[in-house]
Order: C-alpha cells, then structure tokens, then sequence
C-alpha cells in the first residue's frame, strides 16, 4: 500500500512513540477493505509499539480504530486515509501513542477540563484541504478528554450516508448526531463552540493587553508581510485576525509564487504563521473586527472586536483581505452547504456523476470547470458577459470536454431546491431575455471578490466598490491608519503583490511613529 520512500518516513516517525498502541480494523469483503488492511499491515509492521487486530465490528465498514490497548478507542477512520489526510493519520498515531503535541499548554488543560459526552462524526473528501485542519483538531482533543471521541468518514466512500444526512459540503461534522458545524474550522474554534466561557476568557485577555505600536488587522499575506517587517523594527507589534493565512487557507494550488515552482494554499499559510511567530508578535486568531475608532490628536486607535474586546494601538494596518462574492439571488443562501459552493476542490467529489453548474467565466470559473469535468456527470458553465473572460489556454480545454456546456449572456436569477437541497438554478438569456432553468445537483459559484470593508463604513475613505483608498505609501484618509492587500483600491489581487503592499505598509508605520510624538 505504501511505498518505500513513505515507509522510511512513517518509520521515522514512530519511533517518537512513547506507549504501544493498537489498531483495531472493521473489515467487509470490499475492495477498499483489502487496501485498508495493506496500509495498516505496512504501519503495524514498522514498528513494535505497534499492533494490529482485525475482529473489529464496527458500524462502518471498512473502518479502524486507533488506541491504546485494553482501552477504548477514541479515534477512528473511516475510509482509507491517504490524500491530503495522510498527515491526519500520522498525527493520530503519534498523539495516541503518547507524542507530545504542538499546541499551546492553556489549550490543552481547557480541552482536558471539558465536561461531558462528546461524540464528534467529519465527512470529508480526500481531494479537501480544508478538512485536515478539522480532523486533526477533533482527533487530538479525543486524545486529552475521554470524553470526546471523533470518527473522520470519507464522504466518497460513504455515499448511501452522505445522501441520508443530506451533506453537500465538506467537511461537515457532526456533534452526537446533531449539525455542529460545515468548512475550516481550528482547534481553538472548536473547543470555543463547545465551552461557553472560553470565549469571554479570551476577550478579557484581549482587552488587557497594553497599547501597541502597530497593530495589523488581518492574517494572510499582507498582514504576515506588515507584521514580520514591523517586528524586525524592534517595536510593539501585534495580529489580530479572523483566522491567520486568511483566503489563502482557501487556495488549493499556487504556481506563480516566485521561487517557489508549485505550492498549495494551507502549506503557504502555515509557512506564514511560522515566520511571523519567529518574531516577538502577539497573534490574536479567531477574532474579527467590528469597528475602528480613530485616533484623536496624539491618542491611540481603537480596535473593537466582535468579542467584546478593544485593542488600542498608536498605528494600525487593515489587511483583512477579500472574501468570495456571491450571486444574491433567492435561493443561494439558503442552499449554501446543501448544493451551493464555493470551493471545487473540496466539494467536487461529493457530486460525483452528478449535474453541476459553474457561474463565472473568468480564470478561476473555467479552471473549477475543467477540474470538476473530471468527476461530475455534466458542467453547465454559465457567464454574465457575452465571451469568457479566461486565458486562452484554459478556454481551449474547457470547449475540449464532452460533457461541459457553455452559457454566455446568462444572468442567474435564483436557486430552487426541494427545501433540503438543490434541483435546479433559474436564469435569464440577457440578448433574448428568455427565463430558462437548468435541473442540477451542485452549483459552484466562481465571480470574483468582495473587500472585507463593511466595518469600516464612514470611517476610512472607502473607493465605488467598497475597497480602502490608499496612496503610494499605503496611507488611508486616516493619518495613523494603513492599509494593504486585496482590501484596497491597489490593482491585481495576487498574493505576492500582497506581501509588497504588507511591507509597504509596515515601513510607512514605522515611518509615521519616528516622524510623530505618539504617547
């Protein structure tokens, strides 16, 4: 099942185990049972803290659980772990078998001390960059607390469930049957959901902290860029963001980032959060901005966060980014996660045979196209304007595909479904203005961006579309307050001109505190 050069690294790898541990497997006749007990017959044979037992009657089959001996097992898979979840497989080994895990201390005593019965089932697909993040959450807080157990489910090899449970997105989880909660979640997220005072905690250590020197609003590119170069000023410095690596955490490959050939959006996320926590920066996650109060003569800024906390800083640098723009049509939002999606990657698997429609022509819509071409029964493309908007080499391999069908001049007026899911998108012919629907399963929506600027209204001089107005330096209508990245007017949203903007920006700051007395 795995081959040589993977084996060597899982070896490796186990030898880090400080306690035996067991894997216990729920077999069937299947196909992908039999690939299942060669990859936990590689692993068992890698190490002797490790040991195989194949009398497991589970529910789901083919599944295995990972534990300890004699114990009850608190994690299990379903489905065969590889892809992108391969990792999730490897963390589990090593955190049942006793491997200290990199989290932060408090976290783990506040999972430890969580009481009650939690039962915790992810649907994922293994082609999902976003799902890792929550498994392997889910999977180490059943490690701390025998209260908590989770159970990943590859959605691909569960279809009869999926249908049942009506999921149309991944990852979904599920907490003791009931919806939890549906896309990127962090463990810090998680265990916030689950214990009601974590969150009030967490605001009242917000809100004490001193003032800062610069503070940045936003985690992805331009914010990790404007806080890495503010620290190495040697001055006070500090993040707070609704989730560090921001829409980049939502970007599966990433080719034109120079000097590096080829890359995917959590791997360039993580090296990001890595690099800024090399330097003395204050990282609040999860924490979104609600207001910006601007500095009298000689004050501070204030930030207000949905929290309930306010942060106070001499400088500031908005960098929260931009977010997927909607079709707000009836319908979309309530079909979003029951057919309505915005990611391909992660979703595409799930409508497998299926009918999908693609709405945007540009880049990112044909490429969604071509991509799910592969793995739905038939793509309906459909394009506002009266040409596509891609490179030419990607129109050439859309109108190469046999089961793609290409609409221009469709205004997409709404969604219908059945109450529980989609069947069908309506929309107009701008050239004839006849109304037409299309029967479909899925819809993936690709039409650009919207600026994560609503909280800044009559604040900050905000361009026609919403995005932030600076100059040459990164200076907005505000004399203290910067911006950077896709929330501004700067052209090209792209992630290297981002990092620049962040730079920019974080140098203007600097500038603007050795220029002003800022007490």
């Amino acid at each position: 099942m795995l081959d040589p050069n993977i084996k060597g690294q899982l070896g490796a790898y186990l030898e880090k185990l400080q306690q035996p541990i067991e894997l216990v497997a729920s077999l069937d006749s299947s196909h992908p049972a039999q690939e299942m007990l060669a990859l936990l017959q590689d692993i068992a044979a890698l190490s002797d803290k490790v040991s195989l037992r194949k009398d497991g009657n589970a529910e789901r089959k083919p599944s295995f659980a990972v534990g300890r001996p004699g114990e009850e097992a608190r994690i299990r898979f379903a489905g065969i772990p590889m892809g992108h979840e391969f990792n999730s497989l490897v963390l589990a080994l090593l955190q049942v078998g006793d491997h200290p895990p990199k989290v932060d201390a408090s976290v783990m005593e506040e999972i430890r001390a969580i009481a009650g019965d939690f039962r915790f089932e992810t649907f994922i697909s293994l082609s999902c960059h976003s799902c890792p993040d929550v498994v392997q959450a889910l999977n180490l807080m059943a490690v701390l607390n025998p209260g908590i157990s989770h159970e990943m489910v590859d959605g691909a090899l569960f279809q009869d469930e999926v249908s049942a449970r009506q999921i149309m997105g991944v990852p979904t989880v599920f907490l003791n049957g009931e919806p939890f909660g549906q896309g990127r979640m962090v463990l810090e997220e998680i265990v916030a959901k689950i214990d009601s005072g974590a969150a009030q905690r967490e605001a009242e250590k917000i809100s004490a902290r001193d003032p800062f020197d610069v503070l940045i609003v936003g985690g992805g590119p331009a914010g990790a860029a404007a806080a890495i170069y503010a620290a190495r000023k040697g001055i006070r410095t500090g993040v707070v963001s609704e989730r560090f690596g921001g829409q980049v955490l939502d970007t599966l490959a990433i080719e034109n980032f120079i000097s590096v050939k080829a890359t995917d959006g959590p791997k360039l996320a993580a090296g990001l959060e890595e690099h800024v926590k090399e330097y003395d920066v204050d990282i609040m996650d999860l924490q979104r901005a609600e207001a910006l109060v601007p500095a009298t003569q000689g004050g501070l800024n204030e930030i207000r966060l949905a929290s309930g906390a306010t942060l106070r800083s001499k400088t500031v640098i908005i960098a929260t980014g931009a977010r997927w723009r909607e079709m707000n049509v009836p319908g979309e939002k309530k079909y979003r996660g029951h057919g309505v999606a915005y990611c391909p990657h992660c979703d595409g698997p799930l409508f497998k045979g299926k009918r999908v429609a693609v709405i945007g022509g540009g880049n990112s819509g044909v490429e969604a196209a071509i991509d799910l071409a592969g793995i739905v029964g038939h793509v309906t493309l459909l394009e506002f304007e009266s040409t596509l908007r891609a490179d030419a080499v990607l129109q050439k391999k859309l109108f190469s595909l046999t089961n793609v069908t290409v609409i221009t001049e469709a205004m997409s007026t709404e969604v219908t479904g059945d109450g529980h899911k989609v069947d069908a998108l309506l929309y107009t012919d701008r050239a004839s203005g006849d109304a037409h629907r299309v029967e479909l399963e899925g819809i993936f929506v690709q039409i650009g961006l919207l600026p994560n600027s609503e909280w800044l209204k009559g604040t900050i001089a905000l361009s026609p579309h919403r995005e932030i107005e600076i100059d040459a330096r990164g200076g907005t209508s505000l004399p203290s307050v910067f911006a950077a990245g896709d929330v501004t007017t700067v052209p090209y949203k792209q992630i290297v001109i981002a990092m620049g903007e962040g730079t920019k920006a974080a140098l203007s700051a600097f500038d603007h505190l050795i220029r002003n007395s800022v007490k």
